[in-house]
């Protein structure tokens, strides 16, 4: 392990980048140094957000293509366990740590963790930075990449490395999801991109895997910082409603023709122990709370099984579901887009299939209680 001195050190120099918004494609002969690819570990209240987990095992895909190393990026407070969760970083892929503890980085701030996380950059030069588009990692990862000048794609469901110019090719809807756009920071280094959680598949834990651990200091006094935490007020109803993380999603669209016709949808996810989703346009009739939108617009989800009644399958709600495990689809519509993606299709009316498969997997669980008693 390495550690940095305790005294105060002055900001590492920006290195000098392009200037203006040309159509360069050249890296400059500086930033030809950058390697290696970093994960900003996301973490609160004594967890890891699991989208870190799925981003290291990502990077660790993208690393084995440059030939280089893995390292996850943790800030926070002295009383925060930054070196368990970084060793944690290691057993899913990461190779190095770099680790950043300051009284003023207990709870997120955009100020600090800005400056924490540039100065890392320009002092370490990784050639990629990849963040989840969390509500934390949407806001530092923008001001970041507006404070360093470099190019960032959000939302990413497919990052690769371009094998003519060895760039991240960072793939995202665009025009509301109708189409895909590649994009590629050529020009410029770190190259940046954020992705949902969910999107990538979580890696397999390795605990024989170790790494190394770098440390480094903040350089910055409360004084310096505008804004204040002064106190953390626990979301009342965030445990209500949890789409990327469940198993089961039983999801309607406007195919059931009215709310009284969806609430069969929750029915089915009652029996199955699941969650209910929604389509953008049942959000929008206000059938259901916008926290149950599955989609481009809405969540990303990757249950194991995922049954969509009455969804045509347009491509703004593909992107967010067709990463589960096994998705059953109903839709009078042979032709209907969701079945392109469907291990399994019922051609047939929502309104008499989902009845019938509540009814038969109420019996079948109840089957298999009384044969487990």
């Amino acid at each position: 392990m390495s550690e940095a001195s305790g005294s105060i050190a002055p900001a590492a120099v920006p290195v000098k980048r392009p200037a203006g918004r040309g159509r360069s494609v050249e890296l400059s002969d500086e930033l030809k140094a950058y390697k290696g690819v970093w994960v900003f570990v996301e973490h609160d209240r004594g967890h890891v957000h699991s989208v870190s987990w799925e981003l290291v095992g990502e990077a660790r895909k993208l690393a084995d293509k440059l030939g280089c190393q893995v390292s996850a990026l943790l800030l926070g407070g002295p009383d925060e366990a930054l070196e368990k969760f970084a060793a944690e970083a290691f057993t899913f892929g990461a190779d190095k740590a770099y680790l950043m503890q300051d009284p003023i980085l207990k709870g997120y701030r955009n100020e600090p963790f800005t400056k924490g996380l540039t100065d890392l950059v320009n002092k370490y030069q990784p050639e990629i930075l990849l963040l989840g588009a969390t509500s934390m990692g949407r806001d530092l990862a923008g001001s970041v990449a507006t404070t360093l000048l470099t190019g960032l794609t959000a939302d990413c469901t497919e990052l690769r490395i371009d094998p003519s110019s060895n760039a991240l090719a960072a793939t995202r809807p665009t025009f509301g999801g109708s189409l895909y756009c590649t994009i590629m920071t050529l020009a410029y280094r770190p190259q940046m991109a954020t992705v949902r959680p969910r999107v990538m598949l979580m890696p397999q834990a390795d605990a024989s895997r170790s790494g190394e651990i770098v440390y480094d200091t903040l350089g910055m006094l409360e004084s310096q910082i505008v804004t204040k935490l002064l106190d953390f007020i626990a979301d009342a109803s965030s445990n209500k409603i949890n789409l990327p993380y469940a198993d089961v999603i039983v999801t309607g669209g406007k195919g059931l023709k009215n709310p009284e016709n969806f609430r069969q949808v929750f029915e089915l996810a009652r029996v199955l122990g699941g969650e209910v989703g929604a389509t953008r346009p049942c959000v929008q009739a206000g059938w259901v709370e916008a926290e149950r939108q599955v989609g481009q617009t809405g969540k990303t989800v990757r249950p194991k099984l995922y049954i969509a009644a009455g969804v045509s399958g347009a491509i703004q709600h593909r992107v967010g579901m067709e990463a589960s495990d096994v998705i059953v689809a109903i839709n009078t519509d042979v032709n209907a887009p969701i079945f392109e993606v469907a291990h399994y299709g019922i051609v047939g009316n929502a309104m008499q299939v989902l009845p019938a498969l509540t009814q038969a997997f109420a019996a079948h669980l109840a089957l298999r209680r009384r044969q487990a008693a």
